[in-house]
């Protein structure tokens, strides 16, 4: 029983590590890029608009979904390590 203990407790902090690493990353990249940096950002062009403009309405959604993506695939690669996978090995 400890040691499924363990590896429940294992599990979880690999999932809240990932959780608040993509957390941070979303946050500098839609906070930082968006609302602190928009005015440093916007002396540089995008596609014709103003960076920080442009990271504030469009880039910071495209992170956004990237995380994603990301968060599914290293999910399902935590899921394997530690056994609790929904995907059939067949």
């Amino acid at each position: 029983m400890h040691n499924n203990n363990k590896q429940a407790s294992e599990y979880w902090r690999a999932n809240v590590k990932l959780m608040l690493l993509l957390l941070s990353i979303w946050f500098v990249v839609s906070f930082g890029f968006g609302i602190l940096l928009v005015d440093w950002l916007n002396q540089f062009q995008f596609f014709g608009f103003k960076f920080g403009f442009w990271w504030a309405q469009q880039g910071s959604i495209y992170v956004f979904v990237i995380l994603i993506f990301v968060y599914t695939v290293r999910m399902r690669r935590i899921d394997k390590k530690f056994g609790v996978s929904d995907e059939d090995d067949a």
